[in-house]
């Protein structure tokens, strides 16, 4: 109150609108793994630390591009087609040799992330390339991403790479961080993806996710696991005007020693043979890299976010930048990976399906036996609301613990939960059915938790559900007339 000293008029304002919630942003992910560097103003000055950044631009520019491969993992055979002395044609067959290759996608996971929809992400180089992948770097990146607030979706690409059981840690690693942080979702990829499947090859590609991770439904309801792996319509990274030609003939058979070919390199041939040099460059571009889903899956959810909103289950939804899945997921085998009734544990399918391209056809937490938390859409509603919440109640620390207090705090809430309920984002045809909040002495607290300083709110939201399972029943009618 002023100080009345003098006569004269003396202007007051009295705040009578309650604080408003901003909402935190539902879809940042931290993506861990090797980058070729890591530097913004001095070399490797972002080596383990969060970075983040807005495009493919600025990944190129902080952390360089794509590992390049050995020039020795890949062999090209050019076979000439001639009829006479005239040259009609080529074929070439290539064959990258994938086991020997580097071990790093990340460059790739994050070109996927952008390609489906992503926007800002945070980016933890734990080393540079090394051509192997660390567990411990991996799991020491983990770490490094839980101490950085702001990122709510965790994820790491070249996970894949290690040995069963450090993959199997290094998930553990990653939903626990997310369950004990609690405002942050993991997205979970299987090791493996059996080419050609077997009747038993998808349970035992997604049976060491799913078993690794923790039964504890509390755990469970914190990440979620995608099947199977990508092809992408990325190119391995070879200098190719460096590569040469393995073996060359000519109409199947060796060829004169002025005609031959072999071991000469595409940056000579481009001059002397351009017509030879982009057709195998053409063929070349065929050989398409494989990558885990999580990072094209976390794009999705950036996506869907942005158009629908964070209660919208991220499912459904096409996959850009891919040629099919790895492994074609039969309805016998989704039934299986969907609801399975052993370990309560549900892996989300991706699907090729005919005229609309590859779908995420799953939006099931781990914990997809609980009606409360099986759906994806769900918990991360819940994490976006109480991150707001809490953010904005940090206010009225030390406030006097009063009804103006309390009525303030109800308003602020409640004014954000109608404009959800608006969004479609709470299910009810009155924002009553849809929501409540309470907070007051003899409601939520008692004059103990007054005296003990202890304001205590209490929240419940009707989150609208996915119709995952459409059931259209049809009988027919005895003719009447």
């Amino acid at each position: 109150m002023a100080n009345y000293r003098s006569p004269g008029v003396y202007v007051e304002e009295v705040s009578t609108l309650p604080p408003s919630i901003a909402e935190v942003e539902s879809a940042v992910p931290v993506f861990i793994g090797y980058t070729k560097i890591a530097t913004n103003l001095a070399a490797n000055d972002l080596l383990k630390v969060p970075t983040p950044i807005n495009s493919m631009a600025d990944y190129v520019q902080y952390f360089g591009g794509p590992f390049v491969q050995a020039a020795a993992n890949i062999s090209i055979v050019v076979d000439e087609k001639r009829t006479g002395t005239k040259t009609t044609g080529y074929s070439a067959v290539i064959t990258p040799n994938k086991d020997a290759m580097g071990k790093h996608n990340l460059y790739h996971a994050v070109k996927h992330y952008f390609a489906n929809g992503g926007s800002r992400c945070y980016i933890v180089s734990v080393a540079l390339y090394t051509g192997t992948v660390d567990a411990d770097d991996l799991e020491a990146g983990i770490t490094i991403a839980g101490a950085q607030d702001g990122p709510t979706i965790l994820l790491s690409p070249e996970a894949v790479y290690t040995s069963e059981s450090e993959f199997n840690s290094l998930n553990q690693a990653l939903i626990g961080l997310a369950a004990n942080l609690k405002d942050r979702f993991a997205i979970l990829d299987t090791r493996l993806s059996t080419v050609p499947k077997s009747t038993s090859s998808i349970g035992t590609d997604v049976a060491g996710t799913i078993d690794s991770v923790n039964a504890d439904p509390l755990i469970r309801q914190y990440g979620a696991v995608y099947y199977p792996h990508l092809e992408t319509t990325y190119n391995y990274e070879f200098d190719f005007d460096a590569l040469t030609i393995t073996d060359y003939t000519v109409n199947g058979a060796a060829p004169a020693a002025a005609d031959d070919k072999q071991g000469q390199a595409f940056s000579a041939l481009k001059n002397t043979s351009s017509v030879l040099y982009n057709y195998v460059l053409g063929q070349y571009k065929n050989q398409h890299i494989v990558l885990p889903p999580s990072a094209a899956v976390a794009g999705i959810y950036c996506r869907v976010d942005a158009s629908r909103g964070v209660w919208k289950a991220p499912a459904n939804v096409s996959i850009n930048d891919v040629v099919k899945p790895t492994v074609s997921v039969a309805r016998a085998d989704q039934d299986l990976l969907n609801i399975n009734d052993q370990t309560g544990k549900s892996v989300n399918a991706i699907l090729n399906s005919p005229g609309f391209g590859t779908l995420v056809m799953g939006a099931r937490t781990l914990n997809g036996n609980d009606n409360e938390w099986k759906y994806i859409n769900v918990r991360r509603f819940f994490i976006t609301v109480e991150q707001s919440i809490k953010n904005s109640t940090a206010m009225f620390v030390f406030e006097p613990n009063t009804s103006s207090t309390w009525v303030k705090v109800q308003a602020m809430i409640e004014n954000y939960l109608f404009t959800k309920w608006r969004d479609g984002a709470l299910a009810g045809a009155k924002p009553e059915q849809a929501y409540f909040v309470n907070v007051g002495i003899g409601s939520t607290m008692t004059s103990v938790d007054i005296l003990e300083g202890r304001l205590i709110i209490e929240i419940g939201m009707a989150v609208a559900r996915p119709a995952e399972f459409i059931v259209l029943k049809f009988e027919q009618m005895l003719q009447t007339s």
